[in-house]
């Protein structure tokens, strides 16, 4: 029997080639998008799932409210995390975290490295195998360190490097370590990166502030003990951060902060270790999100779930087609079951064939799909036994869903009415308009999607930061000498150069350079009986006039002697408070006060979710700069460039160049929101594709069903333009019902996703407008030369024909 259905399937799917081509095109590339962007977001929600402590680990945040509303911090400072293990119950194991980049030495090699500085619990709390040295303890130690494979091999030139000693740039001195253990190397999903691993103890900023509860500048990671919960842990560490942050809730009181609803003012919370990838800082709160990883998940099953409302649509349409043989089978005695079953079987060998394509598609189209979307899927994520049941049980479920609707309406037809060749009844002609209003709505919210996230994307990157992006370079100075003193030897070097305007240096970089590093700094100072708080950048004394921030008030740095002064922006004037904020006095050290020279006018020096926020510029030799910044002129501006390269090379003949413009470096803040649009971009070109592939079907089904009426109404006068408009104004209709109920939908959800901005662009009406003018004309042009070919067609032929 079921070879019968098979033989029986396979004949009529071969009778209607192009039907059954248009079914599998169509399916095909939507099962090999669905996998392609199932496999990518299954990629991002793996993050951090590698661990095999993982359920008990959590990072600890630290919220205070302030008079200005909560402000949630990572960074803790350095006598927290032993102070906890000693003192707070349920702490199984506890490690400091800091990342930052060191420059290592072996024999004459010489290379920038990714350096982690954690305690001695960091490889037992988390999974990353040691596959050579000390397995258990490898940072017991203090000047031990842990290599991955990949930095072993850069360095060393091998793995087998137990025992041997690098050295590592601490404070500009080159310190010796230990090699005790190497890792395999870091998988991507991991948040934790480094290349090396090395004592929190030996970081250059231990000593001076390791009884300081007011420096906060790493993270701390805590793993609990077994049946101890995190809202259990952060109700008992209550008494813990009363007697350590003492000094700082009554300052928040003094100031005239508002506790919470648990009427505290400091708390320690935990975020799980699975959660870490997926938080950020918004309005002073810790915020986890997944929206990306299910936002490509949701395209996934949008584009399949087009294809196969296709797949309903053209089958149903075919019914008319099929009539007199459901007749004729009924007549003979075939029952409902098995009318079902044979055209289910026709679903499912379509659906089997589609799932094939599909997957080889995905194969082909891996790599680029990889490097588009800047994703680490790989092949092996499909050939597993959960992924290859999870593929066929997605078939199995679709087919059932999708061809045993149009299959049970077929089989369900009377025996009279199907030999009669008429359908009377409309209800699956309504059915057939609800999935094409569900199709093309689909395929216009994506539009939409697509045209506000890249205008979005072009305001930001067209915005006037308060700065000249496109004409300075900056790159990462390497801290092997004296930072100040480098930037005073690129100014020497370069100042015979009519093309470089000005070169200077500060303690953090504008953007994201090409070193992928990332800080900020801030501080607290008390002013006129109350606690101020402002970022704080260390420059050279040339910094603002390379940026071209505008000067509002006071002076600039003149030289290196105005270092007993600061320079602030206008946002940081308003925190003062004061009339004249050239007048004011920052008490930034014990007892030193600073005053105002200068201040600028507000800048974005933070990214453009984020608002513009006090800043401090201040010159300190002893402090350093970590980037070197240089004004080109605009002309020659690639000359420029390797000019600076060259002059690098020559004062640091080992280093690498990683010099960008400033626009570049801006670009690179809102890579994700480019891979965003990217692929709900491609997700629209490929449901505007599929919806018209299943309008293009229906204008054919339909033109042929009346081929007779379109014969007699040529035949009484009716003109080519009126039969044309017959034919698709039922389909114009449709797409616009599919607008009048996408855009007020694509409206919330826009509005919602600009809310993340700070800064951002006006959900015009144009940007609706334009999405629905998209759609019709796509329509138009799909349905219009079937349509028009058939209403210039000879009447005599078509009745004939009839």
């Amino acid at each position: 029997m079921i070879k019968n259905y098979l033989k029986v399937a396979w004949r009529n799917l071969i009778k209607d080639k192009t039907n059954t081509s248009l079914n599998i095109i169509g399916l095909s590339i939507a099962f090999a998008v669905a996998i392609l962007l199932g496999m990518a977001a299954l990629y991002q929600l793996s993050f951090d799932n590698f661990h095999e402590n993982g359920a008990s680990i959590y990072k600890i945040v630290r919220t205070q409210q302030t008079p200005k509303g909560p402000e949630a911090g990572t960074v803790q400072p350095a006598p927290l995390a032993p102070a906890l293990e000693a003192e707070v119950p349920g702490v199984k194991r506890i490690t400091r975290y800091l990342q930052d980049g060191t420059l290592a030495f072996y024999n004459d090699k010489e290379v920038d490295m990714d350096v982690v500085w954690v305690d001695q619990d960091f490889f037992s709390m988390f999974s990353f195998p040691i596959s050579n040295g000390n397995e258990t303890e490898p940072l017991n130690d203090l000047n031990g360190v842990v290599l991955t494979k990949k930095a072993a091999d850069k360095l060393f030139g091998s793995t087998d490097i137990i025992g041997k000693t690098v050295n590592l740039l601490v404070n500009g001195i080159q310190k010796p370590f230990t090699v005790s253990a190497i890792t395999d190397d870091i998988v991507p999903q991991s948040t934790l990166e480094f290349e090396i691993a090395a004592r929190f103890e030996s970081h250059k900023d231990y000593f001076d502030n390791k009884e300081q509860w007011d420096s906060q500048y790493h993270d701390v990671y805590v793993e609990l003990d077994e049946g101890v919960t995190a809202s259990g842990f952060e109700n008992i560490s209550a008494s813990f951060v009363d007697l350590h942050y003492n000094e700082g809730i009554e300052m928040l009181k003094r100031d005239g902060a508002s506790p919470d609803s648990n009427g505290r003012f400091i708390d320690l919370r935990l975020v799980p270790m699975t959660d870490v990838h997926f938080t950020s800082l918004k309005n002073g709160t810790i915020q986890i999100s997944r929206g990306m990883p299910y936002l490509i998940l949701g395209v996934a099953f949008l584009i399949l779930f087009i294809a196969c409302v296709n797949y309903i649509n053209m089958s149903i349409a075919k019914t008319a087609k099929r009539l007199k043989e459901i007749g004729m089978r009924k007549t003979l005695g075939a029952q409902k079951k098995q009318l079902f079953f044979q055209f289910w079987s026709e679903s499912l060998f379509v659906f089997g064939v589609s799932i094939g394509v599909g997957v080889l598609l995905s194969l082909v189209f891996l790599d680029e799909f990889k490097t588009m979307f800047n994703t680490h899927i790989s092949a092996e994520m499909l050939w597993n036994p959960t992924a290859i049941i999870g593929l066929l049980g997605m078939v199995l479920a679709i087919s059932m869903f999708v061809g045993g609707y149009p299959a049970m309406l077929m089989s369900r037809l009377g025996t009279i009415q199907s030999l009669k060749g008429k359908l009377e009844s409309t209800g699956s002609n309504k059915v057939r308009d609800v999935l094409m209003v569900f199709q093309f709505g689909i395929a216009i919210l994506l539009i939409i999607g697509t045209l506000v996230l890249w205008g979005q994307i072009e305001y930001m990157r067209n915005k006037d930061l308060g700065y000249d992006k496109e004409q300075v370079v900056s790159f990462p100075l390497n801290g092997k000498r004296n930072s100040n003193d480098v930037v005073d030897l690129l100014k020497d070097e370069l100042k015979g150069n009519p093309d470089i305007l000005s070169v200077s240096g500060a303690d953090n970089n504008l953007g994201l350079g090409k070193d992928g590093s990332r800080s900020s700094s801030k501080i607290g100072f008390e002013y006129k009986g109350r606690a101020v708080k402002t970022n704080f950048l260390v420059v050279d004394h040339d910094y603002i006039k390379t940026l071209g921030l505008e000067l509002v008030a006071g002076r600039d740095f003149e030289s290196a002697a105005d270092s007993l002064g600061v320079v602030i922006n206008e946002s940081m004037a308003k925190e003062l408070e004061e009339e004249d904020p050239l007048t004011a006095q920052l008490e930034l050290d014990d007892g030193v006060y600073y005053p105002v020279l200068g201040v600028v006018k507000d800048y974005n020096f933070n990214d453009l979710d984020r608002a513009i926020e006090p800043i401090t510029f201040y010159m300190s030799r002893e402090w350093g700069l970590t980037y070197a910044y240089a004004k080109v002129a605009p002309q020659n501006m690639a000359s420029s460039y390797d000019a600076l390269e060259r002059t690098w090379k020559k004062l640091e003949p080992n280093a690498t160049f990683l010099g960008s413009f400033l626009d570049e470096n801006v670009d690179r803040t809102f890579r994700s929101e480019k891979t965003t649009a990217k692929m709900i971009t491609s997700g629209s070109l490929i449901a505007i594709i599929l919806s018209c592939m299943g309008l293009f079907a229906m204008s054919l089904l339909i033109v042929a069903q009346r081929t007779k009426e379109i014969g007699i109404r040529k035949v009484v006068g009716a003109s080519v333009t009126s039969i044309t408009y017959i034919l698709t104004k039922d389909f114009l209709k449709l797409v616009m019902l599919a607008f009048l109920i996408a855009s007020p939908i694509a409206w919330y959800i826009m509005r919602q996703w600009l809310q993340n901005y700070a800064y951002r662009i006006n959900l015009g009406v144009g940007f609706f407008v334009g999405a629905g003018a998209i759609a019709v004309t796509i329509a138009l042009l799909t349905i219009g030369t079937r349509t028009i070919q058939a209403a210039r067609a000879n009447p005599v032929k078509s009745l004939r024909d009839e």
